[in-house]
């Protein structure tokens, strides 16, 4: 049996340093964000201090996730703890969706009992908002593109920074024209959007949870790839899944000829070349044989 132990690389501790500030901030933005919604009487300042909070609270999840994935391999967690942030990450999206149903709840139901708003306060509260998401996702904006935990906890900030702007806009006109219906309307599109934006991310998070083939990886092209080297007669019993985000294995069983045994090395070698480069297999497990084994209860059977 053949292995590569190809890993991903450590975490950086700089990114640990932005998650304690970005939560302090965060905390700070919702307490001024709850005073000044109640003072305002706004829903939707209100409704972007829960959002707010729950991006405090995502960030606790992140740093506590990215703290974790950072321990190394032990005898029990042989691949280690990186997915630790893709928990983080589903617990994340998760709260996300809870927090989007609840503001719509909360915007019909203004809706049907519409009360007067101080818009003044809230368009001054919402540019304070404004400006901690800001800072925020600017802080977070590089790591968010390494991992599905920091990118989980980036779309939450960015998402609250748009939703601020909406705020800020309602404010104004509520304070110049005193259309307190765009309050209702506010909150509505803040947890419309939230929900969009949590889709595609949670079915990304559940794939990997659920050790899925990568979406964009063509299990028959690779089978016909790995059947292009001359000596190997089959490949069956085949499993591809992530890691994590950024980490694909595989495992497989290869048929070869006996009289091709003293060429398995350079097999092996070839194989793993092609599934490195062609198909960013970081980790592969390759098992030999000279005549298929039993794979009637296997999903996937590849013979050359």
């Amino acid at each position: 049996m053949a292995h590569n132990h190809k890993h991903h690389p450590g975490i950086d501790d700089s990114s640990i340093g932005k998650l304690w500030f970005s939560i302090f901030l965060n905390l700070a933005i919702t307490i001024a964000q709850v005073i000044g919604g109640i003072l305002s009487n706004s829903l939707a300042l209100l409704s972007d201090a829960v959002h707010n909070l729950n991006d405090t609270l995502s960030l606790g999840i992140s740093l506590f996730a990215r703290k974790i994935g950072k321990k190394g391999v032990n005898a029990s967690k042989t691949f280690g703890y990186k997915r630790a942030e893709i928990i983080g990450a589903f617990i994340n999206l998760i709260t996300l969706v809870i927090v989007a149903l609840f503001l719509i709840k909360e915007g019909i139901e203004r809706f049907l009992d519409p009360q007067a708003i101080d818009g003044l306060t809230m368009f001054w509260v919402a540019i304070i908002g404004l400006a901690g998401n800001v800072i925020t996702a600017a802080l977070l904006f590089k790591e968010s593109k390494e991992n599905l935990n920091m990118k989980s906890a980036y779309i939450h900030i960015l998402s609250d920074a748009l939703s601020s702007v909406g705020v800020i806009i309602g404010g104004w006109l509520i304070y110049q024209y005193q259309w307190y219906m765009i309050d209702t309307f506010l909150t509505v599109l803040i947890g419309g959007y939230i929900l969009w934006h949590s889709y595609h991310m949670l079915k990304e998070t559940i794939d990997i949870l659920m050790q899925s083939k990568p979406e964009n990886l063509d299990a028959e092209a690779l089978t016909r790839a790995m059947n292009e080297i001359p000596e190997v007669c089959g490949v069956h019993h085949l499993h591809i899944w992530q890691l994590d985000e950024s980490q694909t294995m595989l495992e497989c069983h290869v048929v070869i000829e006996k009289e091709d045994v003293y060429k398995m090395e350079e097999v092996k070698n070839a194989l793993k070349k092609i599934l490195h480069d062609n198909f960013e297999i970081a980790h592969s497990t390759l098992e030999f044989e000279f005549e298929p084994c039993d794979a009637h209860d296997h999903e996937l059977k590849h013979y050359h």
